[in-house]
């Protein structure tokens, strides 16, 4: 009877709200973007976009901060995710420049879709066992913010001409690949904005920001880029060393470098 009495007081506990709208504001900007891509304004579902990421950053820090982290913030938060950073970037490619691809380009957008779902239920069970520093596979949200930066990119240069729309459909295909790769990638969530930093940290952030406002669709592609290809290349980085270490160690390990050794004692 005291079990039962303990459940039904469990099932009885409320939710957060103060997190979970953040989480609400997520989605939000995901389902404005949808919209926004339907109708052909672009630009707006890209900054709905990227608006959305910021949200999706703020709630699990807050949630952190207050101490209202949940089992339910956690399930509607990629709920959230896979709204705003697969369905809406995904729906946005196809109406910028995949139409004219057919088949090929929304087959191409429900790959991206499905492997950002993958990737969301993958983190979700191995949340506990990973690294909190590093991400397996590139982040949903970096794949859709890389989306985004690319329409206000191109956009701002006057759009693509169409020989080039292959580059978006690759980018697809990538992006794809990269989100249920098991490559490394660090883990943003790891920044602690509510602890106290080095004077010198404040600087470097007022100077990103005054970057970012000279030429923000520029920029914040950069950024982007930078990001995406981090994780490929920290992980040949790795593998560089790894293959000089075990070099090293086979050759001071072989039969002629043992005699020489034993010739010099003697």
């Amino acid at each position: 009877m005291k079990t039962k009495n303990r459940s039904k007081k469990r099932n009885k506990k409320g939710i957060y709200i103060l997190p979970n709208l953040f989480t609400t504001c997520s989605l939000f900007g995901g389902f404005y973007a949808i919209i926004a891509a339907i109708q052909g304004r672009y630009d707006a579902a890209a900054i709905a976009i990227l608006i959305s990421a910021i949200f999706d950053g703020l709630d699990g820090k807050i949630a952190r901060f207050t101490n209202t982290t949940s089992q339910f913030g956690a399930e509607y938060d990629s709920l959230s995710d896979l709204v705003a950073f697969g369905v809406a970037p995904g729906l946005l490619a196809f109406q910028w420049s995949l139409k004219p691809f057919g088949r090929f380009g929304w087959l191409a957008v429900f790959l991206y879709i499905i492997c950002g779902a993958l990737r969301l239920a993958r983190f979700n069970i191995q949340k506990g066992n990973l690294e909190s520093r590093h991400f397996k596979g590139l982040p949903i949200p970096g794949a859709a913010i890389f989306i985004a930066t690319f329409v206000l990119f191109t956009n701002s240069l006057g759009g693509l001409s169409e020989n080039k729309y292959t580059i978006i459909l690759s980018t697809i295909y990538l992006l794809s690949f990269l989100m249920v790769s098991t490559i490394d990638y660090l883990s943003p969530k790891e920044l602690e904005l509510f602890k106290q930093k080095p004077f010198n940290v404040l600087v470097a952030t007022i100077l990103l920001f005054i970057v970012v406002a000279y030429k923000p669709a520029l920029m914040l592609f950069v950024f982007s880029t930078m990001y995406v290809i981090s994780g490929p290349a920290i992980t040949f980085y790795h593998l560089t060393r790894r293959h000089a270490k075990t070099a090293n160690l086979i050759i001071n390990s072989s039969p002629e470098k043992t005699e020489k050794g034993l010739k010099n004692q003697s």
